[in-house]
């Protein structure tokens, strides 16, 4: 029966998802406030280094980044099984706001002491854990089920936008305004978002959803969910599949690449350390658009799975290569490798998502796909001071290829 829904399928069109006006919408908002997001980044963490000279806050701020999403992603996704999406993303929303207005007046008063620090930067992790699961399952409102792949892939896309123009233009805001105006004028970026959520396309019953469900408050509740995603193979391998990708690797060689750029000759913040921050984040715009425009690559299990591996095999290369061209090539090709199995084992996770559990079920995802990055800087960074960090690199990536590998034996089993 699905081979013929297949065959009858009408012709995939490039940007799908983009001729709704509703996702039209949606990819401008959440692109303006992931820029927003990464402004803050930019200001907050310059100031933090200028005054207090500490690494151990800078080791908090990453920490405190992705913890929330690992303990809080899981009932964050219950609650917007329970409520409006709209309304969990508009309060991220403020809670962001609240942050950056936070830190200009800190900065204007010149007041800022740690606590205070470590306090917005753990209210910055909560905001974004209540936008990120929520968002996920308002996609299902926006746009229909065959054009999810387009939605979440642009998504994506939108992401990586957001952090190529985010140091950009916090940049700029430092130096035309100074920090502190910077990041208050920061914080009204966020009101767009805020204001077409209010309108937003919303249907819980077009997505599935039936009559709301109590939100998730007992151990019960969290046993039955984690039974019926084991019980479903795509979903248990594709959570897998991004859990050890976050877990072994995630991000954490970024913060490393100043490491990197003196291994390939380059001792200075010039801009050939800026081509190679640069690099992944352009692979990755790239294969959002290119991916986009012809069609390749739908959705799969053993097609995330071969790509994740050829993710590895980039960031092994990278790790191991001597010349500076084919570290950014290698890096480049990273970046394209990275949006494609992640957005497509999203994709997939959201396709076969239970409608009455949805939100857990996303909550799961994300919960091992963002919060497992809480370890990647043990895996990679710490690793890498005891042992170097080309060969933590390398044996983070031998370790995600060999989970790959076992997730592929099994599908092509079952």
């Amino acid at each position: 029966m699905s081979n013929d829904t297949t065959a009858a399928a009408p012709p995939r069109r490039s940007f799908a998802a983009l001729r709704h006006p509703g996702y039209r919408g949606f990819f401008l908002a959440f692109a303006g406030a992931m820029m927003a997001d990464s402004i803050e980044h930019v200001i907050s963490y310059w100031i933090m280094f200028q005054k207090f000279q500490s690494n151990a806050l800078g080791a908090f701020a990453v920490v405190s980044h992705w913890l929330p999403f690992l303990l809080l992603s899981l009932p964050v996704g219950a609650l917007a099984d329970h409520f409006d999406p709209r309304r969990l993303i508009q309060i991220g929303m403020v809670i962001f706001m609240g942050v950056s207005v936070a830190w200009g007046v800190l900065f204007l008063t010149d007041t800022l002491e740690i606590w205070h620090a470590m306090l917005l930067l753990t209210l910055h992790g909560i905001a974004g854990v209540l936008w990120t699961p929520s968002s996920q399952v308002l996609l299902h409102h926006v746009v229909p089920p065959e054009q999810l792949q387009s939605a979440v892939r642009l998504n994506a896309t939108s992401r990586q936008l957001g952090l190529l123009g985010g140091p950009a233009i916090g940049g700029l805001l430092l130096m035309i305004f100074g920090p502190a105006h910077g990041i208050l004028l920061n914080a009204l970026i966020y009101v767009p978002t805020i204001v077409w959520l209010w309108k937003a396309p919303y249907s819980r019953a077009a997505a599935g959803q039936g009559a709301p469900r109590r939100a998730l408050l007992s151990v019960s509740d969290v046993t039955s969910t984690l039974r019926r995603i084991a019980s479903h193979p795509v979903l248990l391998s594709m959570i897998l599949l991004s859990g050890g990708a976050s877990f072994f690797i995630g991000n954490a060689y970024l913060p490393q690449m100043p490491d990197f750029a003196r291994s390939l000759g380059h001792f200075d913040a010039d801009l050939s350390y800026s081509v190679l921050l640069g690099a992944d984040a352009v692979g990755a715009l790239t294969a959002g658009f290119l991916l986009e425009s012809r069609g390749w690559l739908q959705p799969n299990p053993r097609t995330a799975m071969i790509l994740a591996i050829a993710w590895c095999g980039a960031l092994a290369g990278f790790a191991l290569s001597s010349i500076y061209s084919l570290a950014v090539l290698l890096l480049f090709i990273a970046g394209f490798m990275d949006l494609s199995f992640n957005s497509m084992s999203q994709t997939l996770v959201q396709l076969n998502a239970p409608a009455d559990i949805r939100g857990r079920v996303l909550g799961v995802f994300s919960m091992m796909a963002l919060g497992l990055r809480t370890f990647s800087g043990v895996t990679v960074g710490l690793m890498g001071a005891a042992i170097g960090i080309h060969s933590s690199l390398v044996l983070s990536a031998l370790a995600l290829v060999a989970l790959s590998a076992l997730l592929l034996v099994r599908s092509s089993r079952s």
